[in-house]
């Protein structure tokens, strides 16, 4: 009975990566791949065109970012995971068996985007934290992908939520283990609750100065990543004990709150842009009592 409870209440995987559309054949991570750049982009799109923006830019800086952001992410992931690719002609191209790392993708997509962005002469600043919520979003849809191919899962689970795993993608050690770490399930879980973070309690509540909320986006990302690091069991470079990923989510944190810290302490510039077009009023002067009249300032 206790069996028959536990395996009604864990999370299904699906038998195949792919779907069978005719003579097309879909691959599933490729689609949420897809799914995630569209949010992101039409996200980041409203933030920026609410702030006075348009959406051509957003649209070049997609293009560009997306391209770039692809083959940083496989770059990162032949880097640091080579044992992992296809021991094939194409393996090092075969990015529908998965094997993107994001933080190759995001340093590689940001950094062309701004060079876009800076080109075009506006505030790169502001429209990296109008972007930072959306590639949180973004980044929580991507990981559905990791569920349609059964992998980056976590330890073995007797949780309800535990994710089944076909004994076909189960590491050897737990081959007679049926249900694991929904990681996927976690880390978008926490991508989503660190965009509604971000949003409604720094943005409407702090206003920090950008690039306060993309420091910010980097340093909560990184929280959740590390802890999802602890938990995964697929094969990872190791240093000290600890996976390869978890120092560089480590380093994240650290980076991302030192930058928060100083861009707020900066001094803050003249609001030129609310006198822009406004002609200045002239000096007031007032009378004192007894005393020669003096300038107010204005």
């Amino acid at each position: 009975m206790r069996l028959a409870v536990h395996i009604l209440a864990s999370i299904p995987s699906p038998s195949s990566g792919t779907v069978e559309l005719g003579p097309l054949t879909v691959h599933m991570y490729g689609l949420t791949l897809l799914a995630a750049i569209a949010l992101a982009t039409y996200v980041a799109g409203r933030r920026w065109v609410a702030r006075g923006g348009d959406w051509d830019l957003i649209f070049r800086c997609a293009v560009w970012g997306v391209g770039a952001g692809i083959v940083g992410a496989r770059v990162y992931h032949l880097a640091t995971s080579w044992s992992e690719v296809p021991d094939e002609w194409w393996g090092p191209f075969a990015i529908w068996r998965g094997g993107l790392g994001v933080w190759g993708g995001i340093a590689a997509g940001c950094l062309v985007g701004g060079l876009v962005a800076k080109r075009a002469g506006v505030d790169v600043w502001l429209l990296a934290d109008c972007l930072a919520p959306a590639l949180l979003l973004a980044q929580g849809v991507g990981r559905l992908g990791n569920w349609w191919n059964q992998e980056l899962f976590g330890r073995p689970t007797d949780l309800p939520w535990g994710l089944e795993i076909d004994p076909i993608n189960r590491p050897l050690e737990h081959i007679d283990q049926e249900t694991f770490h929904p990681t996927f399930l976690y880390e978008l879980g926490w991508d989503f609750a660190a965009a509604a973070i971000l949003v409604f309690v720094l943005e409407r509540r702090l206003k920090p100065r950008p690039p306060g909320i993309f420091a910010a986006y980097i340093a909560l990302y990184c929280v959740g990543r590390f802890a999802v690091e602890l938990l995964r069991i697929d094969p990872a470079h190791e240093i000290a004990g600890l996976r390869f990923n978890a120092w560089v989510s480590l380093l994240g944190i650290a980076a991302g709150t030192i930058w928060y810290v100083l861009s707020q302490r900066r001094a803050r510039p003249p609001d030129t842009a609310a006198r822009r077009g406004r002609p200045e009023s002239p000096r007031r002067t007032m009378s004192v009592p007894g005393e020669k009249r003096v300038r107010r300032p204005d």
